[in-house]
């Protein structure tokens, strides 16, 4: 496979880099489990930066078509099903439609050092302070959402922000961030100590596990949000067109 780009063409180095990156995905020895190029090589092939070039990967890495492990390297994902919705909307706003007044239980705001997932996505390094913020959620009566959040330093968050407003909206009229692009991963799993204690549910109960990736109008990341529903609280309804 000819591994190139046009640097005389009008569409992004990232853009192309990203073609690339899905044409080497459909190839034969890649399905199989083959490595993809080394980082560092691909980039000085393609004469490209290698922030250029994770730029293109991460957005195939959080689609779920590779899977990029340190020390180790990137390789295409197997086949998977996944859902997608057309539209996205704050938990503010999804609340709001269906005529629920919103209570905030809880909201704690730290800085933490990121794992290796979360530097990944960032394309940070493990060293550097990232904003975290908890949120317990729900109607009047009872909590049935738990949000853990982190988002990139680029943002320019200071942890002293009125997180009362919808978080969107803060980000878009205070720091000039547009969240424009969300893609989501659904899945079931059991409640523990902690999350048994935010929701108050029993340990063990079913929790709807819902993993946010939230883009600003470059695709660059701004946002890393995990949410845990009680599962007889929450519907993921999915809109398709022909």
């Amino acid at each position: 496979m000819n591994f190139s780009i046009d640097h005389q063409s009008p569409i992004p180095l990232h853009v192309q880099t990203e073609q690339l990156l899905r044409k080497m995905i459909n190839e034969e020895d890649y399905q199989n489990g083959k490595l993809l190029p080394n980082e560092v090589e691909l980039a000085k092939v393609l004469a490209i930066s290698r922030t250029t070039l994770r730029q293109a990967i991460n957005k195939l890495v959080y689609e779920g078509l590779l899977i990029r492990k340190q020390r180790t390297g990137t390789r295409v994902n197997k086949l998977h099903i996944s859902s997608k919705s057309n539209n996205w909307l704050s938990f503010s706003q999804e609340m709001q439609l269906r005529g629920i007044k919103i209570r905030n239980f809880e909201l704690h705001v730290t800085w933490v050092y990121p794992d290796e997932i979360l530097a990944n996505f960032f394309d940070i390094k493990t060293d550097r302070k990232i904003l975290k913020m908890e949120r317990v959620r729900g109607g009047v009566d009872e909590p049935f959402v738990y949000f853990v959040s982190y988002f990139h330093p680029r943002v320019g968050l200071t942890g002293d922000e009125d997180f009362k407003r919808p978080l969107y909206e803060l980000l878009k009229v205070d720091y000039s961030t547009v969240a424009t692009l969300s893609k989501e991963e659904i899945s079931a799993i059991a409640a523990d100590s902690v999350m048994a204690e935010k929701l108050r549910v029993p340990v063990d109960a079913p929790v709807l596990f819902r993993k946010r990736f939230v883009f600003d109008q470059a695709e660059r990341p701004i946002e890393y949000n995990l949410g845990y529903y009680k599962a007889d609280s929450f519907t993921y309804t999915v809109e398709s067109r022909r």
